[in-house]
């Protein structure tokens, strides 16, 4: 059998300011920050050596690109100062951390705090549903130190319904807002027994 050979990844990490003006100079104004986007793709296809000068290899971070827009398509940045991370054929390229505006490093801090409280919202629903296999189970083989943290955690359950249901009241009125005006002459056990439907 022959051995088959396996191409070690290279990760190559340059950076570059990559001058805009020359090249956005020539088009119409209602084409330049396109200009500007295209003129990034090439200069990182001649520089970082893709063998095809295939501009699909070549992918612009998110920030990097609403750092391009942020002034709109008539007014894009004269030089961007980028870093090159070269995997395989793909060129990824972001935008240098130096140069960041204000706007962007809140939005940066916003997205990892929701990304930070989605993860800790999932951790503990898994540690929910693992006490709740594990009362599930252990409902067979009760003792009364058991019964009394089953107890507690049937009150706690009460508690998240409670709240749920007033979530739901909540969005409810909301929506009945800017719906059309209801008549307010029933009583409010009527209002609960429609929601709960």
């Amino acid at each position: 059998m022959a051995k088959k050979e396996t191409k070690k990844t290279e990760k190559i990490e340059r950076e570059y300011i990559i001058p805009l003006r020359k090249q956005v100079k020539i088009v119409p104004r209602y084409k330049k920050t396109n200009k500007a986007v295209r003129t990034i793709k090439e200069f990182l296809v001649r520089h970082m050596t893709i063998r095809d000068r295939d501009l699909k290899k070549v992918r612009i971070d998110r920030y990097l690109n609403e750092y391009l827009w942020h002034q709109g398509i008539r007014h894009p940045p004269v030089r961007v100062k980028v870093r090159a991370v070269k995997e395989d054929d793909l060129v990824r390229v972001y935008l240098a951390e130096s140069v960041t505006p204000a706007k962007l490093k809140f939005k940066k801090l916003r997205e990892e705090k929701i990304t930070k409280k989605a993860k800790e919202a999932i951790e503990s629903k898994k540690g929910l549903m693992e006490k709740a296999k594990e009362s599930i189970q252990g409902k067979s083989e009760t003792t009364e130190p058991e019964k009394s943290e089953e107890k507690k955690e049937d009150k706690e359950k009460e508690k998240a319904g409670i709240e749920a249901t007033q979530m739901i009241e909540k969005e409810m009125a909301k929506q009945s807002k800017h719906q059309e005006k209801t008549d307010f002459s029933k009583p409010k056990h009527q209002f609960r027994q429609a929601l709960e439907k």
